[in-house]
This record gives C-alpha cells, structure tokens and sequence, in this order.
C-alpha cells in the first residue's frame, strides 16, 4: 500500500508511532473487508445449498407420493381389478423415476458443493503476506 497522498514526508522520516498507527488503522480495515466478504460469499453458498435441499425434500415427497401409488397397486392387485392396478403400477413407477432422478440430483449437487468461502481465505493469504512486508 502506498502512504497517504497528504502525507509529503518519506516513510522512513515519519515517527515509528505514526506508523504502526498507520499500520493498525489500515490492518483493521482489512479485516472489516474480508469479514465482509466472508459474508457474502457465505450467504451465496448456502442459498445455493438451500436451494439444493429443497430439490432434496421435494423428491423425497414425490418418492413417497410413489410408495403410496405402489401399495395402492398391490391393494388393487389383491382385489383382481386388473385396469386399475396395472394404471396404479406404472403411475407409481413414473413417480418413482422422477423422485429419483430430483434426489440423485440434489445428493449430487450436494457432494460436489464447497462451503469453504475460497475467495475469502485467497484474499486473507495476501493481506497476511501485505502486513508482513509492512512490518519488515
């Protein structure tokens, strides 16, 4: 970081007080920046992850509308009714299939989602690396 344009003195003529206030001054607002920044980027990830949950309980929710179609089948299988059963069975296996491709998506998505705020730790990395320049 460069010093303050209204500062006309060389930083090494400036008193080593001012300095290290500059130094505190500027290192605190680095950290009100990236915690900032942590917010938001982990306010996108977990609506991303919210939304992947919903995915989740939605196909779990067609999964047992399925269960019930399927034990409605063998219900009206017992009884012999045979349009009504086999409408019953490939009703419950469309409804099956569907749970199951929005669940193995939303597992899928879940698996491959990373919580950790990358963007965030990157920028700590440089401010780490900045302040220990400042101080040598």
């Amino acid at each position: 970081m460069q010093p303050r344009m209204n500062d006309v003195r060389r930083m090494d003529e400036r008193p080593l007080g001012e300095l290290f206030s500059d130094l505190v001054t500027e290192t605190t607002t680095l950290v009100r920046n990236e915690v900032a920044l942590a917010k938001v980027e982990i306010t996108q990830k977990v609506t991303k992850a919210g939304t992947n949950i919903g995915s989740l309980v939605i196909g779990g929710a067609i999964g047992y509308a399925a269960l019930l179609a399927f034990c409605a089948a063998a219900i009206l299988l017992l009884d012999m009714v045979m349009p009504a059963w086999l409408a019953a069975v490939i009703v419950g296996a469309i409804v099956a299939c569907v749970a199951w491709l929005m669940i193995s998506k939303a597992i899928t998505a879940l698996r491959n989602m990373d919580m950790k705020p990358q963007e965030t730790v990157e920028s700590l990395k440089e401010d780490a690396q900045w302040i220990k320049e400042q101080i040598s």
